[in-house]
């Protein structure tokens, strides 16, 4: 029996984490690594045709499973293709193992072809970045990696030289016990006695909720119904807290809508739980700000606060509620509850005139109607830009769907390999990908992947032929747009060329159908919906800086545009609101 090398050994510790599927693109430095892995029965190689793709897939898989994910790259301009993915992944604290290949290690410092630092590149966007310079290292090496994605929530990137991977491995080499779940981390005793002291004597408590509380639904329900909080959120937490929510209050930041605004700022007690929102200038500075988080290096960054408090949601939660004090009067929440309604009530209005007779589509009605057309478990990746406003505002949380986007890193081309790597979890779950005309042709080449794994992701294409958040920005500058059109193509001809399912939809009345052929076809689909390009209207108050980088607003509704059903979810919650 051959003695295995240092590539199987590579893998073999890769499967006993967990990992599944190994993306990327093969390159010569890689080879030894791909070929354990095309031995190797318990892993798969995807093969993908950029490798920004890869570690987008990659990050998104980790995401929907919450287990440890990989992606690799060849020496050089392959691996650097990884970085932008990897910037995601790291940043919505998915844990991702990046293989960098790298140069013949006696030729590292010497200028050879190809020749970069990757173990000095990726610092920024990885927990832990480290070069294996010789068989011997590697096994306590890559634990350590694998160590640092999974307890850290992000990622570790190890850089191997193709010749060490094709090395023998070292003999006996110890097999660690691998973390493959993070603990609970409970509060110490003085700080829930402080936070308990805070929240009785506040007369109006607001919670303010981020991706922090996945997984604490009924402890936020629970305690908000005894301190009768009203609860906002921030993008990342939509799908977590907005659904099933008497006390919802809607959304803060340059998407937000309802009165989360109101509520943040008119409390006595701010609480933000379990998010890192990074627009403080959404957030009061007159008002007492307590901050709840498992990540210490979050508290207190975004705002000043009163009391910060390290540890994760649900479990503070368990410890808050059976000792804070019940709160009778909820005047206060039964206030923002009714100005969350007459928010939406005002603003739903200005796309529910003729929009199934508009030309070109509202995209508005485009998500609205795929909202209620999608499966209860769908997921949903989610362009960065306009597709940004659309999901957060049209489609609707459940508990069981997923709405994933680069929403703490902003990437531009993020949907569609995200929704490879969803799909490759389940193939029977229902994935869509909502794909901007931008963000979908920057990548379109992984379009064939799609088509060579043959994976059921339906990419709705809002196609304005435009960058119209950018085209946004600069108009609100004063500055006229330049640099923001694109001349597209049928994109349904194109998927239909590739092999795929592919429809054009340019009158409102085919949408419905196209979107059902689209869900009932058994392999990838595309549609390609023409949508209006000036379809968003903006308030007169909003200045550049509050749309540039989605940075600044000192406007209570920003933008005027629909909500979909959310303005019935507030109806519904304000049944719950006693009458005087």
């Amino acid at each position: 029996m051959a003695k295995q090398n240092v590539a199987e050994l590579f893998v073999d510790i890769l499967v006993r984490a967990g990992v599944e599927r190994l993306y990327g693109v093969v390159g010569d430095s890689l080879n030894p690594v791909v070929d354990a892995v095309r031995r190797h029965k318990g892993i798969d190689w995807v093969h993908v045709r950029h490798e920004e793709t890869a570690a987008f897939a990659a990050g998104a898989e980790a995401q929907i499973t919450g287990k440890l994910t990989a992606c690799a790259g060849s020496c050089g301009p392959g691996n650097l293709h990884l970085i932008n993915g990897l910037y995601d992944a790291h940043r919505s604290m998915a844990p991702v193992l990046a293989l960098a290949s790298h140069i013949p290690s006696s030729e590292i410092g010497l200028g050879y072809f190809q020749e970069t630092h990757p173990d000095q590149l990726f610092r920024e966007c990885s927990h832990y970045s480290e070069l294996i310079s010789s068989p011997k290292q590697m096994p306590r090496l890559l634990d350590t990696a694998i160590q640092n994605a999974i307890g850290r929530s992000g990622v570790s990137v190890v850089s191997l030289p193709g010749d060490i991977a094709d090395q023998p491995a070292p003999e006996k080499a110890a097999e660690t016990a691998l973390v493959t779940s993070r603990p609970t981390v409970r509060p110490g005793d003085e700080e829930i006695d402080k936070l308990v002291k805070l929240i009785d004597a506040a007369g109006k408590v607001t919670l303010f909720c981020g991706s922090g509380t996945a997984g604490a639904h009924a402890e936020v329900m629970e305690f908000a119904q005894k301190v009768k909080s009203p609860v906002g959120h921030a993008l990342r937490g939509k799908e977590w807290i907005q659904y099933d929510n008497p006390f919802d209050v809607g959304m803060s930041g340059l998407l937000g809508y309802g009165a989360a605004y109101e509520a943040t700022h008119e409390c006595d007690l701010l609480i933000l739980l379990g998010t890192d929102f990074p627009y403080n200038a959404f957030l009061p500075d007159d008002v007492k700000i307590a901050q709840i988080d498992v990540r210490p290096e979050n508290l207190g960054r975004r705002s000043k606060l009163d009391l910060a408090v390290w540890g994760d949601a649900r479990e503070t939660l368990r410890c808050l509620i059976p000792r804070v004090k019940e709160k009778k009067d909820r005047k206060f929440l039964d206030r923002m509850l009714k100005k969350h309604a007459d928010a939406l009530e005002g603003v739903v209005k200005a796309y529910t005139r003729k929009v199934d007779k508009h030309v070109p589509i509202h995209p508005e009605y485009v998500a609205a109607v795929l909202d209620e057309m999608a499966d209860d478990d769908a997921v949903f990746t989610v362009d960065t830009g306009m597709c940004n406003v659309w999901a957060a505002r049209y489609i609707s949380p459940n508990g069981r769907r997923r709405i994933i986007g680069s929403f703490s890193h902003g990437s531009m081309a993020n949907a569609l390999p995200m929704a490879i790597g969803a799909q490759f979890t389940d193939r029977h779950r229902q994935v869509v990908s909502m794909s901007g005309d931008g963000g979908f042709s920057m990548l379109m080449g992984d379009f064939l992947t799609l088509v060579q794994y043959d994976l059921p992701v339906k990419v709705v294409l809002f196609n304005n032929s435009s960058l119209s958040m950018v085209e946004l920005e600069m108009l609100v500058a004063g500055l006229p747009s330049h640099g923001t059109a694109n001349t597209n193509p049928d994109f349904a001809a194109v998927a239909r060329a590739c092999g795929a399912h592919g429809v054009r939809v340019e009158k409102p009345k085919e949408l419905a159908g196209a979107l059902k052929s689209a869900f009932k076809h058994k392999g990838p689909a595309l549609v390609d919906v023409v949508t209006d390009p000036n379809a968003l209207s903006i308030p007169p108050k909003i200045s550049a800086e509050m749309v540039t980088g989605f940075a600044l607003s000192a406007s209570k509704i920003v933008l005027d545009g629909g909500v979909g059903r959310m303005l019935q979810m507030a109806r519904s919650n304000l049944r719950n609101v006693p009458r005087p």
